[in-house]
């Protein structure tokens, strides 16, 4: 409705079709559609009319709730996955997915603090910081882990203030 409404205004400012259909990011017969049809029915015309097909069995607002809240702490993930999701809620997980891609929902993506669920965690942490604050002298450290651009970042902010002997640069 937000994305109709912003046609209808920018359409009553005599902005164009191409430059709204820009704006929104839809293509610009999306914007003559709902410029037709507001022209045709008003405020009335900009809400969902009856599709074809069966209706949706599955509220997908429901899907994205539950994506939100955290996955239980036996199955030891940060996230929830489709297939765990699905699972979870007893649904096929290409209707987790489809819900997921009409919201704009990237879980595996979230750009918020995730918990490791590594028992070990501490012990490596303790170690990794170790060398890197006092590296033993003329010492080379290499790590791996799976998430390689966080290492790579890491490993080049060491290289950058240390020298193979030790000495701050």
């Amino acid at each position: 409705m937000a994305q109709r409404a912003r046609i209808v205004l920018w359409a009553a400012e005599g902005v164009s079709n191409t430059e709204i259909a820009s704006r929104v990011g839809v293509s610009r017969t999306t914007v003559v559609s709902w410029r037709a049809r507001y022209s045709r029915r008003g405020i009335a015309g900009l809400s969902d009319e009856q599709r074809p097909g069966r209706p949706r069995l599955i509220d997908h607002e429901a899907i994205i709730t539950a994506t939100l809240l955290p996955p239980p702490k036996k199955l030891g993930v940060t996230h929830w996955s489709s297939r765990l999701l699905a699972a979870r809620l007893k649904i096929a997980n290409s209707t987790v997915a489809r819900a997921w891609r009409d919201y704009g929902v990237q879980p595996w993506r979230a750009e918020t603090f995730k918990f490791s669920t590594d028992p070990e965690l501490v012990t490596k942490v303790t170690d990794v910081v170790g060398l890197y604050l006092a590296p033993p002298q003329n010492a080379i450290v290499l790590c791996v882990e799976e998430k390689s651009q966080i290492q790579a970042r890491a490993c080049q902010d060491f290289c950058v203030s240390r020298s193979m002997d030790g000495q701050a640069r």
